[in-house]
């Protein structure tokens, strides 16, 4: 399943800090409000649900949200939960000892309590950790489809199934609407993520995409749309096997909603239907450790408009820094420097997909992209997804490519600014051009794009450029996990090479 989830730029001030990316680069100094970064979005999820009823996994966007699902905790809905702080000042010194109190506790649990659940679920087990003797492959067989439920599940009697058509204009606004109203926030309720209807539709329509897994819950009285949740498929090569699978996405329920229980059915729901096309295995990101991790990743944040990060509470200054030598510490060149860098074309998409499939061969996890899929994740799209690449002057061979997408977020209560427009590294291949020249080009032009923040995960080769390229690293984990199929050994970072949206 994918994820985009709040990765905070944050000082370790809480038990939430671990998934939340911090910026500790020089002498830019994040602050405890800030977020960013896609991990899962459940935030749909209700305050009491046991992460056991979520038959595919999707992943946690908030380690209070990940807390909830999946020890079982018991609290009341958004809506009555009340902010420990409300004036917005440091904890006291009683909830420190508290929310310490609390950590021990969940720290002193087994995992056996913790993951109950897990247990009896086809994924990578604990217990199983250096067990060589176990095949990879397939936990368990598929089950016959004729014994796959037929008919949805049954919702509360207010409210209906519908079968989206994101391609209805009127449609996609319900949903875009929805999401922006009722998706992912940070802790401190000052950014929400703010999908574009554009970048909805490219999400949602890969090739061979399934309608029927575009599901919305209405209430029958009105009509009016308050949930939603999706999946789309896709091909993950594991070593040399190609498997389909699933990812799911932009699970959300109307805030006043949270208390009707309508996330675990429509969990259920979508993983009905994922079966009805004969799929079992799913890949998925969470921030928090569950049975069991193929990979563990780290968050990393570039500032390309500090000052606005600033103004609005995502970062602040450092120590003995004015906000001048900020500004002239993160300054990028005007133009970007690699001869024969230019934009991807349509006409770009055979000798992209080649260089793509070379450079993914040599990762264990990646996906198994051909041309059409190349064409719908990589080809530019104005405001979703930018690409560029090298072609070189004398024999006109594309030799390096670099990739993007674009996830603004709201900014709320601001009175100077209403987005806050990021950019997320996407894949990146290097044959020719340095890989550190290639993506000073991509943040030059993101930066000429007015785009606030690059961030970027530590998968494939990224890692090499970093903190060259002033990346400042996140005090947040991102765990790759993978459905009904198990992997004997983690994987390094470098040996992934799959980004989820």
């Amino acid at each position: 399943m994918t994820n985009k989830h709040y990765s905070q730029l944050s000082p370790p001030l809480d038990s939430a800090a671990q998934i939340r990316g911090v910026s500790q680069f020089s002498n830019l100094t994040p602050s405890h409000h800030a977020f960013l970064i896609p991990s899962i979005r459940i935030c749909a999820i209700q305050p009491n649900l046991e992460l056991s009823k979520l038959f595919f996994v999707f992943q946690p966007i908030f380690l209070k949200t990940c807390e909830m699902v999946d020890s079982n905790t018991s609290s009341g809905s958004p809506e009555e939960t009340q902010n420990p702080n409300p004036d917005g000042n440091a904890p006291s010194e009683s909830d420190l000892v508290l929310d310490n109190l609390a950590q021990k506790v969940q720290e002193s649990l087994s995992l056996e309590k913790r993951h109950k659940f897990w247990e009896t679920q086809p994924v990578g087990q604990f217990k199983e950790i250096g067990n060589t003797s176990l095949p990879e492959g397939p936990i368990e067989a598929p089950t016959p489809l004729s014994e796959v439920k037929q008919e949805p599940y049954n919702l509360p009697n207010l409210y209906e199934w519908v079968t989206c058509d994101i391609n209805s204009e009127e449609v996609c606004d319900e949903i875009y609407n929805l999401l922006a109203n009722n998706y992912v926030e940070d802790d401190e309720n000052m950014f929400r993520f703010n999908y574009s209807k554009e970048f909805l539709r490219w999400a949602l329509q890969p090739p061979g995409y399934f309608k029927s897994w575009h599901i919305g819950v209405r209430v029958k009285s009105s009509k009016k749309m308050v949930a939603f949740i999706s999946g789309i498929p896709a091909r993950i090569r594991v070593r040399d096997e190609v498997v389909n699978m699933a990812e799911i996405n932009f699970l959300c329920v109307h805030k006043k909603l949270r208390t009707k229980r309508l996330a675990p059915v429509m969990i259920k729901e979508v993983t009905r239907r994922v079966h009805l096309e004969n799929i079992w295995q799913a890949t998925y990101t969470a921030g928090v450790v569950l049975p069991t991790p193929i990979a563990t990743c780290q968050y990393w944040h570039r500032s390309l408009n500090p000052k606005k990060l600033i103004d609005v509470g995502f970062s602040r200054l450092g120590a003995r820094m004015t906000m001048s030598r900020t500004i002239k510490l993160y300054k990028l060149p005007e133009s970007t420097v690699t001869q024969g860098f230019r934009k991807m074309k349509i006409l770009d998409v055979p000798a992209v997909t080649r260089l793509i499939r070379n450079y993914l061969s040599q990762f264990v996890v990646a996906p198994d992209f051909d041309e059409h899929d190349v064409e719908h994740w990589l080809l530019p799209k104005e405001n979703v997804v930018d690409s560029y690449l090298v072609e070189s002057p004398e024999t006109h061979e594309v030799t390096d490519f670099c990739s993007f997408y674009t996830l603004p977020s709201s900014i709320l209560g601001n009175q100077n600014y209403s987005t806050l427009k990021a950019a997320y590294s996407f894949y990146n291949v290097s044959t020719k051009t340095p890989l550190l020249q290639l993506m000073n080009d991509a943040l030059i032009v993101a930066k000429q794009r007015d785009y606030d923040v690059f961030n970027a995960l530590d998968v494939m080769h990224n890692e090499t450029f970093l903190k060259e390229l002033k990346f400042g690293p996140g005090d947040g984990k991102l765990h790759y996990y993978l459905y009904n199929y198990r992997i004997r050994h983690a994987l390094n970072p470098s040996e992934l090479g799959l980004v989820l949206l």
